[in-house]
This record gives C-alpha cells, sequence and structure tokens, in this order.
C-alpha cells in the first residue's frame, strides 16, 4: 500500500450542485493494487498502516485524472491549422494528415506523440477519434496498452465525399471493426467504439453496417461496444447533412434511426441543435463532447449549454485535437467558461467546481466509467495529476494568494498548463518521469 499526503480537490457530486467542491486541505488517500481503500487523516492512516510507503506531496494539489471525451488520434501534427471553417480546415489540413496513417510506422510514430500529449497533460481517460486505417487503429491500441492510459477508440468509417484513399465499403468495414473488436474491446483499460466519421461521409448503408457491429453480441467480448460521432458542429455542415438526408427528421435522426443513440454513445459538438434533438439524446441518455476551443478556433459557434442541461443532456470536455488547440482539458475547461459568458443571459455562469466537474467526472459520467474514476473517493482507481505549480511562476504566486480552494481551483484553471502537471496515475501506476520523491515509512508521531 501506498499512503499520498496531499491537498485533494474533487467533484464526487452533481454538475452545479452548490458547494459541489470537497477539499480536504492535509488528506491521506490510502492506495492498494490501484484502488483507494481510505480517505483520511494523515495521522489515522499512520495508525492503521504504519509500515507503508507515504509520498508527501503537499507542495502541489492532488486532482483527479483529467477525462477528454473527444480526441482525434491522427492529428497531432495538424495542431494550429487557424482562419478556417470545418469543412476547410478538414480538406486542407486535416484529411492530408490523416491519409499519411496508411504507413504503419508513421502511424506508430504518430500515436507515440498522441498519447504522449494526453499524458503530459493530465488526461487519464479518453474517448478517442482513431484512424481510417484498421492496421492504423491496431498501432494505437498497442502502444496505449504500454502507456496505461484508460482508452476507447475504433477504426474511423466513411464512404462518400472526403478523398477517395479514407473511403471503404460498408462490408469491408464491418469485418475490419469485428477483428478490432475481438483484439481490444476489454483487453486491461483497452474499448472499442463504433466510429463512422459524421453522416456527411456516411451513407445509410454505411451506418447501418456500424449498427450491426455496435448491436451483435460477440463471443468473447468483454461487454457492449461503445459508439461515438459528429453532430450539428457546422452550420454548413448541417445544410449538406439535410440534403443527403432528405427523409430524416434532423442530423441525430441520422444516426438514431439505425439505433445508434444509446447510454454507449458520445456525440460531438453539437453547437446547433434543436430543441427536440435535445429532447432525444437526454431520453436516449447519450452524453454530448462539449470542444470549446476547436468551435472557437473554426467559428462554429457558441455551444448552448443551458439548453443542454435543461433537457437533461449529459456534457463532458473533449479537447478535439487537431481542430483545438492542444491536449489541455485545464484549458477547455477555461474556454468552456469564456463562452458561457459570451452567451450573456442564455449561458451559464460557470463556477471553478463546475469547470472541475465538466473535466474530470461529468467524462467519467459519458463514458460509463463513474464507479471507477472522475473523483478520489474510496473505492475508485486512483487516476490522480499532481498540480505543482513551477517556481518562480506566476501561478506560484497567485495560489500563494487565493482566498480559498474555489479560488485556488478558477486560480489554476486561468493559468495552469501541461508544464504545471508533474505527475499523473492511472489505476495506482505512475506513468510520468516525475514520480515524488517518498517520505519513507512514517515514523510513529511524526507530524
Amino acid at each position: 500500500m501506498t499512503i499520498y499526503r496531499a491537498t485533494v480537490l474533487d467533484t464526487p457530486g452533481e454538475l452545479g450542485r452548490p458547494h459541489g467542491l470537497r477539499t480536504d486541505s492535509d488528506c491521506a488517500l490510502v492506495v492498494h493494487d490501484g484502488t483507494i481503500t481510505a480517505r483520511t487523516d494523515i495521522a489515522t492512516a499512520r495508525r492503521e498502516h504504519p509500515a507503508d510507503e507515504e509520498i508527501d506531496l503537499r507542495e502541489g494539489l492532488l486532482l483527479p485524472g483529467m477525462i477528454d471525451t473527444h480526441v482525434h488520434f491522427p492529428q497531432v501534427r495538424a495542431l494550429g491549422g487557424l482562419g478556417m471553417p470545418l469543412l476547410e480546415w478538414l480538406r486542407l489540413r486535416a484529411l492530408p494528415e490523416e491519409a499519411r496513417l496508411v504507413d504503419t510506422a508513421y502511424a506508430r510514430e504518430v500515436a507515440k506523440e498522441f498519447l504522449g500529449g494526453l499524458t503530459t497533460s493530465g488526461t487519464t481517460t479518453a474517448m478517442v477519434f482513431g484512424s481510417h486505417f484498421p492496421q492504423a487503429v491496431d498501432v494505437l491500441f498497442e502502444e496505449a496498452e504500454q502507456t496505461g492510459l484508460r482508452i476507447t477508440s475504433g477504426l474511423v468509417v466513411s464512404d462518400r465525399i472526403l478523398r477517395e484513399d479514407l473511403l471503404l465499403d460498408p462490408a469491408a468495414t464491418l469485418e475490419a471493426g469485428r477483428q478490432l473488436a475481438r483484439r481490444w474491446h476489454g483487453r486491461g483499460r483497452l474499448r472499442y467504439a463504433v466510429t463512422p466519421r459524421f453522416s456527411l461521409s456516411t451513407t445509410d448503408e454505411m451506418l447501418a453496417a456500424a449498427a450491426e457491429l455496435f448491436h451483435e453480441q460477440q463471443a468473447g467480448l468483454a461487454g457492449e461496444l461503445w459508439f461515438t460521432s459528429h453532430i450539428n458542429e457546422n452550420v454548413d455542415e448541417i445544410a449538406q447533412v439535410r440534403e443527403l438526408f432528405p427523409d430524416a427528421t434532423g442530423y441525430l435522426d441520422t444516426y438514431a434511426r439505425h439505433g445508434l443513440v444509446s447510454p454507449r454513445s458520445i456525440l460531438a459538438h453539437n453547437v446547433h441543435p434543436q430543441p427536440e434533438e435535445l429532447t432525444a439524446i437526454a431520453a436516449a441518455g447519450a452524453a454530448v463532447a462539449h470542444c470549446p476551443t476547436s468551435n472557437s478556433a473554426l467559428g462554429s459557434g457558441l455551444f448552448p449549454l443551458r439548453e443542454h442541461l435543461d433537457a437533461g443532456v449529459q456534457v463532458a470536455l473533449g479537447s478535439d485535437v487537431g481542430a483545438g488547440t492542444g491536449f489541455g482539458i485545464l484549458k477547455e475547461g477555461l474556454q468552456a467558461y469564456f463562452m458561457q459568458q459570451l452567451r450573456g443571459p442564455a449561458g451559464i455562469q460557470l463556477g471553478a467546481a463546475d469547470l472541475l466537474h465538466l473535466a474530470t467526472r461529468s467524462g467519467a459520467l459519458a463514458l460509463g466509467l463513474a464507479d471507477e474514476v472522475g473523483d478520489l473517493s474510496t473505492g475508485k482507481q486512483f487516476d490522480a495529476i499532481w498540480v505543482r505549480p513551477r517556481s518562480g511562476g506566476t501561478l506560484q504566486t497567485v495560489l500563494r494568494h487565493a482566498d480559498d480552494a474555489e479560488d485556488t481551483l478558477a486560480k489554476l484553471f486561468a493559468l495552469g498548463a501541461s508544464a504545471d502537471i508533474e505527475s499523473v496515475w492511472v489505476g495506482g501506476q505512475e506513468i510520468t518521469h516525475h514520480r515524488p520523491t517518498a517520505v519513507g515509512l512514517a515514523p510513529e508521531g511524526a507530524a
């Protein structure tokens, strides 16, 4: 066992709950085989576990691991493509880069860069848009298994509109998806997601094939598969989808009529939903990945968070690398705050606790992992990040003058960056190279 002594901040309740931030200024988390077995004070932890290693993290803040509900594996090297709306950005920046992953060696380089970006930014769990090439998806899962991150991903499928080298026919994608799911779904911390790119690039035949894979019961699979795709991101995209599916009631219906909207579904963006779509998403128990830096960079629009929450839709954060501006979920939280401020009376006044919830527990709820991760309660996996601001930096300065825990957290979202994340744990395994120095066995009666 290991005792982690730290100032611990998390949000175990519901989003928007008054006083939702739980703070323990000198907390002892006792971790055994990756699970938090006790959350108590340091004296009690030492008394009950006198022979256990103790790690002192009081120089910083201990938070739950960040959870990213929408991020693209092949787009790391496409980051920074500013000045273009969605469809132009896809054509000129994203898709040429995605096509390069046909080379397995290239895909492996990108996978390492991608997973490294998640890790150093404090992301411990992610719903990942995979590649259009089955061999590149295998590479992603292989590398993810080595890192220990919790990754849900799958083969991205399309059969129209995109570059020819990214298209497959429905029968081929169904078989490729089956094989990938058999190899990877439920293996350690990995899960498989059925992933049509978006309705714009998928025919009804392709969506039917996706639904067949999503719903079929395969022998040997550990649990049911997941589904993710894009929806209502950009007004031009929505108009084209309407033309391609004239009998659909809306963008959501292109998925829903194939049975693809369920509690195991995450829909990315949804910047321009119809009210009835929000009602249907909530009724299905699906979740929406809000990607604020991407929506801002591409000029897609201001996310209607109030309307989602009023309808009962589960919302979490996504970085949307590479249309977004990086892997940092702290930055996504800050941009989500900005967006709601810009909406004026239509927006929601988000507090620092809300931002932490959106960055952690909301993502765990969206991904069906709330019993395992998302906060640092007893019984949860020890997925955590140690934020330790750099000496002499502005963040360190302002944290010294914070009024209380809520103010501390607000300052962290305003100024925190990947460079301030010193250590990252997944399931009790330290996956960065900055492991804090243990203080050794706690001597009886030590302060």
